[in-house]
């Protein structure tokens, strides 16, 4: 029997969900040990994106179970999961443009004390030690993704690397546990991918966050991912070690054989 230590932080069972009359997420199973750093791979339209909008409480599935940290989350909306420690990201950066790079960090935390004018007006020293609290927070954050010094800039003016390290850092503030990367490499220049890869591993060995990521950039996900599990066409197809995954024929042949990819 397992100890609790060795229990999948997430754990997915027969996951379905449905567009019309499409099986988008087809009977899907996989769990994810503590920890860890899992890639999820496949081809264009396999469901990747739509299981981690399952998973994160964006859609809601048709049926199957979910649990994060042994806990039935099926039900949950994203915002609810958001509170529990389950996190993501999106393939799309939203970072606000027009705010700094630090600016955008301390928006992050919800029911701050400033949000409420009349707090501002009979508690000011409590809105300045929690915004300072929040600040010296935001600014650790920055210095684990390597922005610390971009913190003044303006967010929309970054690259698309420093872009994908911005958004890791603002789901930082959050205090996650597990989070859902989305096509992290999309828009990085290959030094921008190493520098990526290096703050990956650094949330799970020194922040003992896990992460489940999506990729195409097979470089970055062979690199920084074990296990590996591929998706095609809603359903699992194989899941291994980078060197399992890399020479396994039915990989080979959905990339290789006219799936696309």
């Amino acid at each position: 029997m397992n100890s609790p230590s060795d229990s999948p932080i997430l754990s997915l069972r027969g996951v379905y969900k449905y567009f019309g009359g499409i099986k988008a997420v087809d009977g899907f199973s996989l769990d994810v040990a503590p920890h860890s750093i899992t890639g999820l791979i496949g081809p264009n339209g396999a469901g990747k994106t739509t299981l981690f909008n399952v998973v994160s409480g964006l859609y809601k599935l048709d049926s199957g179970e979910i649990r994060f940290k042994d806990e039935r989350i099926d039900d949950l909306s994203l915002h609810q999961t958001f509170h529990k420690g389950l996190c993501r990201t999106f393939q799309i950066s939203r970072e606000l443009k027009l705010m700094t790079v630090l600016e955008n960090l301390m928006l992050v935390p919800p029911n701050q004390e400033g949000e409420r004018l009349w707090r501002t007006w009979f508690f000011p020293g409590r809105v300045k030690d929690q915004e300072g609290e929040i600040r010296e927070r935001a600014l650790e954050s920055l210095r684990s993704t390597g922005l610390f010094h971009l913190r003044d800039e303006y967010a929309g003016s970054l690259s698309g690397g420093q872009k994908r390290l911005l958004e890791l850092a603002r789901t930082m503030m959050a205090g996650p546990e597990l989070i859902l990367f989305d096509e992290p490499g999309a828009g990085v220049n290959p030094s921008e991918r190493l520098t990526l890869a290096d703050r990956i591993r650094r949330l799970v060995s020194e922040e003992g966050i896990t992460v489940l990521l999506i990729g195409h950039e097979m470089e970055l996900v062979m690199d920084v991912c074990d296990p590996i599990v591929v998706m095609d066409r809603g359903k699992k197809l194989a899941e291994g070690s980078p060197e399992e995954v890399r020479s396994d024929p039915r990989v080979l042949e959905v990339y290789l054989g006219g799936a696309g990819s």
